[in-house]
């Protein structure tokens, strides 16, 4: 006889607001849910182990109209919102329980609930420091934002000074790195850091310390990633 395993006995059902509740406090994001479509809980034993909340969809997505090839475009306002309404959910939380991760439930609860949604399209909008790949393993498409000018230029001008690979992701080594630099690096590197911030009209005159360094970083690696998944009982081809 073969032994059921802690996954096998999690089961996914259609959940409450309670069930979201119980799990909230582990998710990065305020832990505050505004308006949903519907929400699906994994349970083992009773326990909630994991849950995921759909919501209704924003009017209109950059990223949407290159990953449906502007299928939503050239629409008058009342038009595209009840299209976009009729045919779209957005993922807007995936939330795993500490105790139950790494079984894969993340996956399980995007795979096996879009289906339950019965609309054509499922969307999800991630950015790039949080985005996990368990979107992607359970079929959904990621599509990423192209890198603005301004990013590409604060990104060289970083390189030249010796700040690249890992310190993007570790601020303090980037900004001891940015203190040692001579005297003509950092009047380079700060004229180019004042230019980059000039688009920034809360940041413009921040000091020169460790959280303007961890600013422009995280400007400079958390693109939006946007996440689709087609519906096949939809396809008409």
């Amino acid at each position: 006889m073969q032994t059921q395993t802690i996954t096998d006995r999690i089961k996914i059902t259609q959940g409450t607001l309670a069930d979201y509740k119980k799990l909230s406090r582990f998710h990065y994001r305020d832990s505050r849910l505004g308006p949903f479509e519907k929400i699906f809980v994994a349970k083992a034993a009773g326990e909630v182990a994991g849950v995921i909340v759909y919501s209704m969809p924003v009017p209109s997505i950059k990223l949407r109209n290159v990953a449906t090839n502007n299928y939503f475009t050239g629409l008058g306002r009342r038009t595209l919102m009840t299209l976009v309404n009729k045919s779209i959910r957005t993922i807007s939380r995936v939330i795993v329980e500490p105790r139950f991760r790494s079984l894969g439930l993340a996956v399980r609860l995007v795979r096996e609930t879009m289906p339950m949604m019965n609309v054509p399209i499922i969307e999800s909008l991630a950015v790039m420091g949080h985005v996990n790949p368990f979107v992607e393993k359970a079929g959904m498409k990621a599509y990423k934002a192209p890198m603005s000018a301004k990013c590409v230029r604060m990104i060289e001008a970083l390189s030249l000074v010796g700040i690249d690979g890992d310190m993007f992701i570790d601020a303090g080594a980037a900004h001891l790195k940015l203190q040692k630099l001579s005297a003509g690096e950092q009047m380079f590197i700060e004229r180019e850091i004042t230019s980059f911030l000039s688009a920034y009209t809360k940041k413009k005159y921040i000091p020169a310390d460790l959280d303007r360094t961890q600013f422009v970083l995280s400007k400079l690696t958390r693109r939006p990633v946007y996440y689709i998944w087609l519906n096949p009982a939809f396809d008409k081809s």
